[in-house]
């Protein structure tokens, strides 16, 4: 197990990428944040994905969090039906 603190020690663009090699850039993207709220990002009308992925690089707050890998899967958020079903 591998514990990282993405807010001290930021992803980079090509670990970002490659973190959401089998995950749409929205579907990782923390839109109840605050921080998108205050930038009136929404979920119904979505900036493009290379947008998306500038700004969470920005503001690593607005990626999902937690980030869970295991094997060669990422996941986004908590969902203990998803990290069961990976672990088992």
């Amino acid at each position: 197990m591998h514990d990282r603190d993405f807010f001290k020690q930021p992803f980079s663009e090509a670990e970002l990428r490659a973190l959401l090699a089998e995950t749409a850039p929205a579907d990782a993207f923390a839109w109840n944040s605050p921080r998108a709220r205050a930038a009136n990002l929404a979920r119904q009308d979505p900036p493009p994905d290379d947008e998306i992925i500038r700004l969470m690089l920005e503001t690593p707050y607005l990626i999902r969090r937690p980030v869970i890998r295991i094997g060669g899967r990422t996941l986004f958020g908590f969902n203990q039906r998803e990290v069961e079903s990976l672990l088992g």
